[in-house]
């Protein structure tokens, strides 16, 4: 593998989705990651699973590619399941073959929203969408298939790649004097900065099991987008509203923070608060437009 030129090499799936965008452009010496886009690595094809894994040989594995149009995913179950579970299943038999460690980026939205606690890493799933049981399927086919697995559920993702909710704020803020935002769902926002730097040194340890992993702090939407508009310095009237204002397809979990339990337990770094990453992202942002 990569280790024996001094490499730590690590192969990520989904190169073209938020956070696979950020980890392909990743820089840190005596790292080296391959981005796989679907044109490189289908996953939901084990013969490619099996020789890409082959080829490249790498260290440790981020599985980051998914299906994740929550509300498409109530209409086209057998495509949700045929990536998230399928696909991962085939890179867990594959990865598991080379004797790789592999790591699945999961979801809150594994629970179904009704606790009023924090959610630690071995409470029971209840996922409520189809989005949230095929990722959960996934989770169950990593464990069953690779012993050298680590389930990372993440929540409420944003960054420079792809679209978000952050971009989504940022633009209604320059087309409208005004917006409403739902207020009755209480999560933890995650900077893909954070998360990346995160995985990449979770997946150096041989410290397997589940993770939760978000920025620290929690928020509902509507705070979370007034607290996009102060730290831009936008002037735009934020309302609160609720769930039932805005019905979808899917339903999303009204509560879904999750306690980083495992980062502490293992001594790993853990994510900093959740005000301070988006600021920095915005900096960012400013910085590279």
């Amino acid at each position: 593998m990569g280790l024996t030129d001094g490499i730590y090499t690590v192969l990520v799936t989904g190169a073209n989705g938020q956070l696979g965008g950020e980890l392909t452009r990743w820089q840190e010496p005596g790292v080296r990651i391959v981005g796989c886009d679907r044109k490189r690595l289908d996953v939901t094809d084990l013969r490619q699973c099996r020789d890409v894994l082959a080829e490249v040989r790498p260290d440790a594995i981020i599985h980051a590619a998914a299906y994740t149009a929550v509300d498409k995913a109530e209409a086209e179950p057998d495509e949700a399941y045929r990536v998230n579970a399928g696909g991962t299943r085939n890179l867990a038999l594959a990865s598991s073959e080379l004797g790789i460690p592999m790591c699945y980026v999961s979801t809150d939205y594994v629970f179904d929203g009704t606790s009023c606690e924090p959610y630690n890493e071995y409470d029971n799933t209840n996922p409520k969408s189809i989005y949230g049981k095929s990722k959960r399927a996934g989770e169950t086919l990593l464990q069953a298939l690779n012993p050298k697995g680590f389930i990372v559920r993440t929540s409420w993702v944003y960054g420079a790649y792809g679209a978000n909710f952050v971009k989504t704020m940022l633009r209604l803020g320059v087309e409208k004097a005004a917006v409403n935002v739902v207020h009755d769902q209480v999560g933890s926002p995650t900077y893909t900065y954070d998360l990346s730097r995160f995985l990449l040194e979770l997946v150096r340890t041989e410290a397997y099991g589940i993770y939760h992993a978000s920025n620290a702090g929690t928020c509902s939407w509507y705070e979370f987008a007034k607290a996009i508009y102060e730290e831009a310095g936008m002037n735009v009237q934020t309302s609160p509203c609720s769930t039932a204002d805005f019905p979808r397809p899917a339903p999303r979990p009204a509560y879904s923070v999750m306690d980083r339990s495992a980062i502490r337990w293992n001594g790993l770094t853990d994510l900093r608060p959740w005000r301070e990453a988006l600021r920095e992202y915005l900096k960012r942002t400013v910085a590279e437009s």
